[in-house]
């Protein structure tokens, strides 16, 4: 009799050791599975607040999509002639809401160019600042306003048929008039030789979206061949 109580105790005992390894190896399981999700967790967080260290950097493709130049700081800030206030517009109605193009504005308005130019569908124009305008000698600027088709032939120069990104820019393009124009450079460095005043135009700020154009502001008004 004792010897069975003796087994009973020790199959008692075996039995309650077996359970509490088992949940002791239960508890530790689920420890690590716990401890694997919180490193997972943890991980997965630190990737969304980096952007995710295998995504590639935004940076470039934003850098590339704005506009560049010293001449840019001229731009409005904000107001439907700052650089996101003319994306919505057409190019003369963008062109006409932005100071820095004012006088440009008033000359395409004397040509009649202004339904031509907001209808034109992907258009890259070279607009000049205010101050190309102002570097023409009076009575040169005088004599190309009062001769019309002159007028048209030198603002129908200044627009390229397609719309050209900054690695485009460079090279000789087929002008709204027919003929060619010859930009030279490379990343935000570029000119054009022949202009009026016969010093080389530059982009003074580029990459500037309208509607239905890219528009780069130059220092000089150019002049087609002859001109």
């Amino acid at each position: 009799m004792k010897r069975t109580l003796t087994r009973t105790a020790l199959l008692t005992g075996a039995s309650a050791l077996a359970l509490s390894i088992t949940a002791c190896g239960a508890e530790d399981t689920a420890s690590d599975a716990a401890d694997s999700a919180g490193s997972a967790a943890s991980s997965a967080a630190e990737d969304a607040m980096d952007g995710g260290s295998s995504a590639p950097s935004g940076d470039s493709a934003t850098s590339t999509e704005e506009p560049f130049g010293e001449g840019c700081t001229a731009v409005p800030a904000d107001g439907e002639g700052s650089f996101t206030g003319m994306t919505d517009d057409p190019v003369a109605t963008a062109a006409s809401n932005n100071p820095v193009l004012s006088t440009l504005v008033q000359v395409v308005l004397q040509a009649n160019l202004v339904d031509t130019l907001n209808s034109a569908q992907d258009i890259t124009v070279i607009a000049p600042a205010n101050p190309a305008f102002e570097a023409v000698p009076p009575d040169a600027l005088q004599a190309v306003l009062a001769d019309n088709a002159q007028l048209t032939a030198i603002l129908s120069h200044h627009v390229i048929e397609g719309r050209l990104a900054p690695d485009e820019l460079a090279g000789t393009h087929t002008t709204l008039g027919g003929d060619e124009i010859t930009i030279e450079g490379s990343g935000e460095d570029f000119t054009v030789a022949q202009t009026v005043t016969g010093t080389p135009a530059s982009v003074i700020c580029g990459n500037v979206q309208t509607a239905n154009a890219t528009v780069y502001i130059v220092d000089q008004v150019l002049a087609p061949a002859g001109a």
